[in-house]
């Protein structure tokens, strides 16, 4: 009993208190060590996406003869906008950037609208032959772009569209339609047949289904196609470059082609320019719909 009575109230509190933190900073310390490869891990594959963007913005600034004379890691000696100034100038980027988003957009509401209707029509409607039709669209994916630039661009001769920008809004829309066909397939798989069952037992039509009930329960997964289809289009070279036949119908990539001197010499800082100007915008609006297209990626995870 003597044993018992000689601590204090307060000392018994205090080792009440202090014995558990030895534990939980040892707990703390084994797991920032368990964790550290894999953050760094994280840090490397930052660095190696982030330098490329940081090199491309500081080269937009440098001169010519910085880019021949100085390491490729110095810095640029003025943070001058001349750069700038002559792509949208000399270098006519500002057509090239109308020429992209008259070609794009368009395409991409034709995908978007006919990709959307064929994925509603192949999974939620029953009629006999749809399994032989995805089955046409799923080889579409397959075939290589390169292999149809030729006939294509044979037929689009032939019927007077070469000149214009109507070859590269057919060429995008047809090699755009197999891909979102079997995405939105997949999506609407993944919608609850009890809910169209019911808005046709309340009297709705097909297009009356499909317009209110289909569109809204992959509105997410419409948004996440449509920018993953704006990227590839936006960011295509070999298409716009067979079917552009002239200097005022160029697009944004193929104009980067553009900026060279005399004998074929590349003009870098207006280059790193261009280039600046298209990869930062897209990346501009890919952070800023980052949440939609997170959304959109996990719509079909789950069923139901």
């Amino acid at each position: 009993m003597s044993a018992t009575t000689d601590f204090r109230p307060d000392e018994l509190h205090t080792v009440a208190i202090s014995s558990p933190r030895a534990p939980r900073s040892r707990r703390g310390a084994r797991d920032f060590f368990a964790r550290l490869p894999l953050r760094t891990i994280i840090a490397v594959l930052l660095v190696i996406e982030i330098y490329p963007m940081v090199w491309m913005f500081l080269g937009s600034f440098k001169s010519q003869s910085e880019f021949l004379n100085e390491p490729f890691w110095s810095l640029p000696s003025s943070w001058s906008l001349d750069n700038y100034v002559e792509v949208f100038t000399t270098g006519n980027f500002g057509q090239y950037i109308v020429n992209s988003v008259i070609a794009v957009f368009p395409s991409l509401f034709f995908i978007l609208l006919f990709g959307v209707a064929a994925g509603f029509a192949l999974e939620v409607m029953v009629w006999k032959g749809r399994g032989p039709v995805l089955l046409l669209f799923l080889a579409g994916i397959m075939v290589p772009a390169q292999m149809i630039l030729l006939p294509l661009f044979t037929i689009y001769f032939r019927t007077g569209l070469t000149g214009s920008l109507w070859p590269l809004i057919l060429t995008y829309t047809a090699i755009g339609l197999p891909l979102t066909v079997f995405m939105m397939a997949t999506f609407f798989r993944t919608v609850p047949r009890e809910i169209f069952e019911a808005a046709t037992l309340d009297g709705a039509s097909m297009l009356r289904a499909f317009w209110s009930v289909g569109l809204p329960l992959v509105r997410n997964a419409i948004f996440t196609v449509g920018l993953v289809q704006f990227f590839f289009l936006w960011n295509d070279l070999l298409i716009a470059l067979t079917f552009t036949t002239s200097s005022n119908l160029r697009t944004i990539q193929v104009g980067l082609l553009n900026f060279t001197g005399q004998y074929g010499a590349v003009q870098y800082g207006p280059t790193f320019a261009a280039i600046a100007v298209s990869v930062f915008g897209t990346l501009l609006l890919y952070l800023f719909l980052n949440q939609q297209v997170m959304k959109g990626l996990t719509a079909g995870s789950v069923k139901g």
